[in-house]
């Protein structure tokens, strides 16, 4: 019987590998960080070979230090950071060009194009979300238009969109399968999210090809294996879902009312409603939670997304220099009783939730000459947590339950 099961953790700023025993036990982990590439104010960007590199860089990793050898493993589940858009060459494998990351800001004006025409209220009654540069379909409408050939390349079927689980699998199973699950389709604005269908009516509206959109499946099945050589033998793929739609199951939120808060790059609060999607009242997003095929069951959560939290900490480190490890943070911080009055708004890429401002930048208000770096380490940590009770606030006005 096989003793393991390995999980891919590809996030916004470094891919991880975990190998779990049987009894769900962590027995070895490989993290590798991955270059953020900032090409222009607002935008953000991967190299999307470089996150297929260090995911499989750090799978194999894993799997040497638990010592797994043939037949030892299972199945592999894969969960991602959601919105980051790739676009590839279907016979190469090749993308047309670097990754557009969830954070990237570069679509905001055509979103506020399409809400000036009306059509923001049709389409979050189909997907739940805002028009908002946030999410996928503005990402793959800015590729097709902004890289020489590709509209009439997709048109011909000769290329193919993913967010990065349908990378991720892509690369593992060889290029056999092209396919994603409910949960990172309902965060790129072309799936209805009533019937978890990709939504002729807002292909049109964001002109994405349908020839270039995966198959979505369930977030719990089998939907391919990996090719032989890249492990020493097939590896069934038998999970995927989004990341902080696999916390919320991780953390075992399976009822009605029950809600996590998940912080990393930023910070996500997500409620499960339920076997219905229920619309927000205060700008918060209703998306899938997760679909089993056995038995065959959907959930649905209500989502307040904050885009910058544990990354104003590598604000610090990289950009301000503050200290050389992350993990320093918090002896600085603790060097002051308070902020002294100081307040970190880190809108380096808009706000999320509930403002949803994507022309926000970010803010240090109330410096005086006795204002340390301590004061804004501080500070820096405070915005996480009053960001995240913005979103608290909201949910609880939504919530039909405490």
């Amino acid at each position: 019987m096989a003793k393991f099961v390995l999980a891919l953790d590809q996030g916004t700023t470094s891919s991880r590998a975990i190998v779990f025993d049987q009894r769900g036990r962590i027995i070895t982990t490989a993290q590798k960080e991955f270059r953020q590439i900032f090409s222009q104010p607002g935008w953000v960007e991967h190299d999307a070979a470089e996150i297929w590199s260090t995911q499989l860089e750090c799978a194999q990793s894993a799997l040497r230090q638990a010592g797994a050898s043939k037949g030892d493993v299972a199945a592999i589940g894969v969960t991602n950071q959601r919105e980051t858009t790739v676009i590839w060459d279907r016979a190469n494998g090749i993308p047309i060009a670097n990754a557009i990351v969830w954070q990237d800001r570069r679509t905001a004006e055509r979103c506020q194009a399409l809400r000036a025409r009306g059509v923001e209220a049709d389409v979050t009654a189909t997907t739940g979300l805002l028009l908002d540069p946030y999410f996928s379909a503005t990402k793959i409408e800015w590729l097709l238009d902004h890289v020489p050939g590709a509209r009439t390349r997709a048109a011909r079927g000769d290329l193919a969109f993913g967010t990065i689980d349908t990378w991720l699998i892509w690369n593992l199973t060889g290029g056999a399968h092209h396919v994603t699950d409910v949960s990172n389709a309902s965060r790129t604005l072309l799936l209805d999210l009533h019937s978890l269908a990709w939504s002729d009516k807002l292909l049109e509206l964001f002109n994405v090809p349908r020839a270039v959109l995966p198959r979505v499946t369930a977030s719990s099945e089998i939907v391919g294996t990996t090719v032989a050589e890249l492990f020493g033998e097939p590896i069934a793929i038998a999970g995927n879902a989004g990341d902080q739609q696999a916390a919320t199951f991780g953390q075992a939120c399976f009822n009605e009312g029950m809600a996590k808060n998940t912080i990393g790059t930023g910070a996500f609060m997500l409620m499960n409603v339920g076997s219905r999607p229920q619309a927000s009242n205060n700008r918060l997003l209703a998306t899938a939670g997760w679909k089993l095929a056995h038995p065959e069951s959907t959930s649905y959560m209500l989502e307040g997304s904050v885009f910058v939290a544990g990354a104003v900490v590598q604000w610090l480190r990289d950009g301000l220099g503050l200290f050389a490890r992350s993990d320093d943070v918090e002896a600085l911080a603790r060097q002051v009783d308070d902020s002294g009055d100081v307040f970190l708004v880190p809108g380096f890429v808009g706000l999320g939730a509930p403002h949803w401002d994507p022309d926000a930048r970010g803010t240090i208000v109330g410096l005086t000459r006795g204002t340390t770096k301590a004061h804004i380490a501080r500070a820096a940590l405070e915005s996480i947590a009053f960001q995240s009770a913005d979103v608290l606030t909201a949910m609880q006005r939504d919530a039909h339950r405490p």
